[in-house]
């Protein structure tokens, strides 16, 4: 039996770590968290110190046992959880329960962190243990009880005034209103017309083009041409006075340095992720969570290929950084090596400098060595880490910038000039191994690798032509996840760990869509932006979530007590909401809008949230009895929607004809989006069908096919209520309230009622819409269903008898009683009668 007991987080890291330590310990996971707040009101009591009221969590509760049943013959228990605030909670947590249930009297409690999973990182770890930092657990604990209350306080008032089912979070929101602001400035963008010219040479040594600096003796700016008529006049004076050649003026050439950036944390991993792999922030963690915790070698077994995945550091190790130039010596020579090693400053204030970068655990393990091991995403993340790691300690690049200026004597107006830059690389340096990605271009990177001519001043280039282009100023771009990401980390808002729950919490709450990897915002949304930055500004506030985060990460250095910052933020946050609960009207906060008159009935047309999603409205209802109502159809916005959009909307439901049996074939569309109707037969639309142009036959196919497909669902029949049945995913088996997987090697037609009993037992319940069991965990087993619905009809109609008889007695006793206390009430009714007229 093992004498020490250690604790990891996951299944992978155990199975790595196990072999690591030998017989006398015993490696087991928690398998994440393993108590949370009870999830119902009161589990954070702000009038006690703000206790919290914690449980184990269902999922995990067996992995607890497991636990609590290996730390009762171990010796001495190691908590081994990740070295961030998460992993110190944890391992409080599993040190709180093992106290609780009596195990951990007498043995030694240790905590060891370490942030790369290689025999000499864990082995020395367990050498040196450490406490527990209360400080750590502390700042936890507050941020989990902040979101706890405002969750639990703000997403009510959302669900009266905006939409059931919404939820506002404490750093999402923030978040939330960056995207809604951008989409805002798009939609109130105007577009400015502007032209630039270019003089496009030819030379022995190879062509090349030189763009307009100067025109009519002053510097050429971006809006000096902005029409046609302009440009076209400019473009021909040029041309008249060039006389079929520049003149070179002015050569000049500067050389200049371009460091390599600093290795890997946690939000600039998954910024070039997503410009380079095309990752979105969970898949890029998901990823190296499995690097990090460990992959099998072949004969090395598993090992950790990369450290500690979540941190705001840009630290090495001085083990890695003399590994990482022993590796550039042998792979790209000595003169990649600068004199001493690379030391790059945290941007973050609050970086935690025991963390590392991200890096590989060992330099050595290249890319090509290991990808035989790997599968395509694990091997194209380590990679883009290897690189940028081993790039981080090589010599800077050396570029070589020459420039060219070309003066043209005009007649009339003053002297005009054109510049033709290049950019050729000296040295590589860092860049011969990797090259960071950029999310806009400048003209500087446009620059990079053109190569001009060898030119000479006052050399005459031969003009072939010179041309005038139109643009278009662009709006600012929509975020994308490595761009959002940036601007959070700016910000300060949230922590390494946060920035993919956020983005995943936004995308599940449908508040924003990803739009040719761009963020979007929904008209929920928008709405529930736009709520809390009129009426809960302050919580919304870039600078006050910032400010949050930086006290929560002074508690977690012992520089705050956790309680008085929780009681700031708690007194006026609560009294806001009682208030904000009486006062605002809900029309104003889902931001509905009036669009004019419908010029067929006069009537007000506007767009609303509601519950369904956006729609428009004929009618008010302070005033008509009838209102008419349209959904939105896909990709409209109620932000953006015009009179006539709108209006348009009221076509539907359209009349299409009569199907051969005489039924009318109708179009329309519904809570599930659009569909026909033929007679009784509804039958919902493809993605390519529009509602507004389908045609009868079209539609008659729609609804045939609808038709074979139930004809062809029902697979057995028994009678009960218990079916065998063909579903979106194939066959299953139901008895209207829980559904069975059927196993794969048995064949559907050929289930017995007593096996599709048995299946149905042993399946798992339903889960609501919002993750709560349904009314299914309730209801009896389908075995039980189907003998009470065998039960003779006499004990049926006895029960009914005896409830009406129940009520009749209940209906007479109440008529009594309220006969009595009238009659008891009539002399005091009489005597107040006569003092009153006396």
């Amino acid at each position: 039996m093992a004498k020490n007991l250690l604790i990891v987080e996951s299944p992978a890291k155990a199975k790595t770590i196990n072999k690591y330590l030998g017989k006398d310990f015993q490696v087991l996971a928690s398998y994440g968290h393993v108590r949370d707040l009870k999830p119902k009101e009161g589990a954070v009591d702000p009038d006690h110190n703000f206790a919290m009221k914690y449980e184990v969590i269902e999922r995990n509760e067996k992995h607890v046992d497991a636990i609590a049943k290996a730390a009762k013959v171990a010796d001495d228990i190691y908590l081994a959880t990740d070295l961030d605030r998460e992993g110190e909670a944890i391992s409080w947590h599993i040190s709180e329960i093992l106290k609780e249930r009596g195990l951990a009297d007498g043995k030694q409690m240790h905590r060891v962190v370490f942030s790369e999973i290689t025999p000499k990182a864990i082995k020395a770890a367990v050498a040196a243990p450490r406490a527990l930092s209360h400080d750590l657990v502390d700042a936890q604990q507050a941020r989990r009880a902040l979101d706890y209350l405002v969750g639990f306080n703000l997403s009510p008032v959302l669900w009266r005034k905006v939409q059931r089912g919404l939820s506002a979070g404490r750093v999402q929101s923030p978040a939330l209103r960056m995207i809604v602001e951008r989409e805002e400035e798009i939609e109130a963008f105007v577009a400015r017309e502007y032209w630039t010219v270019e003089a496009q040479l030819k030379h022995a040594d190879g062509d090349f083009s030189a763009r307009l600096t100067k025109l009519n003796g002053k510097k050429f700016e971006q809006f000096d041409l902005t029409n046609e008529t302009d440009a076209m006049a400019a473009r021909a004076a040029l041309k008249e006075a060039a006389r079929g050649h520049l003149t070179v003026s002015e050569v000049g050439s500067k050389e200049r340095k371009r460091r390599p950036a600093p290795p890997f944390t946690t939000s600039t991993l998954q910024q070039e992720a997503a410009r380079k792999l095309g990752f979105g922030t969970s898949r890029t963690m998901k990823v190296a969570q499995g690097l990090y915790e460990g992959v099998g070698l072949g004969s090395e077994g598993n090992v950790g290929l990369i450290t500690y995945m979540r941190t705001d550091s840009t630290a090495l190790s001085d083990d890695a950084v003399g590994e990482l130039r022993q590796l550039i010596a042998r792979d790209y020579g000595n003169k990649a090596l600068p004199d001493g090693p690379q030391v790059y400053r945290t941007k973050s204030k609050n970086a935690q400098e025991a963390h590392e970068a991200i890096r590989p655990t060992s330099a050595m393990r290249t890319p090509r060595e290991v990808a035989q091991f790997l599968n395509d995403e694990q091997r194209k993340l380590y990679e883009l880490i290897w690189k940028r790691t081993v790039a981080c300690q090589m010599i800077h690049a050396t570029m070589n910038t020459v420039s060219a200026d070309f003066d043209v004597k005009q007649v009339k107006g003053g002297d005009a000039a054109f510049r033709a830059t290049g950019t050729t690389i000296v040295d590589p340096g860092f860049l011969a191994v990797y090259e960071e990605g950029r999310d806009q271009k400048s003209a500087e990177d446009d620059d990079e690798g053109r190569r001009l001519p060898r030119l000479q001043k006052g050399e005459q280039v031969p003009l072939h032509e010179i041309v005038a282009d139109q643009h278009f100023t662009e709006p600012p771009p929509r975020y994308s996840e490595a761009s959002l990401v940036k601007v959070l980390e700016e910000y300060g808002i949230g922590r390494p760990s946060t920035y993919a729950s956020i983005i995943q919490v936004l995308q599940n709450r449908e508040y924003v869509l990803l739009d040719n990897r761009r963020f979007r915002p929904t008209d929920v949304g928008r709405a529930v932006s736009k709520f809390l930055t009129q009426h809960f500004t302050q919580y919304v506030d870039y600078d006050f979530t910032a400010k949050l985060e930086d006290e929560l990460d002074a508690v977690s250095r012992g520089e705050e007590a956790w309680v008085p910052l929780m009681q700031r933020f708690w007194q006026p946050f609560k009294q806001q909401v009682e208030e904000k609960t009486e006062s605002v009207d809900r029309s104003e906060a889902t931001g509905a809008r009036e669009l004019g008159t419908d010029p067929k009935s006069g009537k007000p047309v506007s767009v609303r949230l509601g519950r369904y999603g956006p729609y428009a409205q004929i009618g008010d209802k302070d005033v008509d009895e009838k209102l008419q109502f349209a959904s939105l159809r896909p990709g409209q916005s109620m932000h953006t929607i015009t009179l006539e959009e709108a209006i348009e909307l009221f076509k539907l439901p359209r009349k299409l004809g009569q199907a051969e049996n005489g039924d009318e074939v109708s179009v329309g569309v519904g809570r599930f989006g659009p569909f026909v109707k033929q007679g009784s037969t509804y039958a919902s639309l493809k993605a390519e069908d529009d509602p507004y142009t389908i045609e009868l036959p079209r539609a008659l196919q729609i609804v045939q096919e609808k038709l074979e497909l139930i004809a062809n669902r029902i697979i057995k029949d028994f009678g009960n209520g218990v079916q065998v049945l063909n579903g979106r995913f194939g066959p299953y088996i139901t008895d209207g309230e829980k559904n069975a997987r059927i196993p794969k090697d048995q064949e559907p037609k050929d289930l017995t009622e007593a096996q599709c009993m048995e299946l149905l037992a042993a399946a798992p319940v339903k889960k609501g819409r919002f993750g709560k069991k349904s009314a299914a965990k309730k209801a009896e087993p389908a075995a039980k269903k189907a003998a009470a619905k065998k039960a003779p009809v006499k004990k049926a109609a006895a029960e009914k008898t005896a409830t009406k008889k129940t009520a009749t007695k209940k209906t007479t006793a109440k008529k009594t009683a309220t006969k009595k206390t009238a009659a008891k009430k009539a002399p005091a009714k009489k005597a107040a009668s006569k003092k009153a007229k006396a």
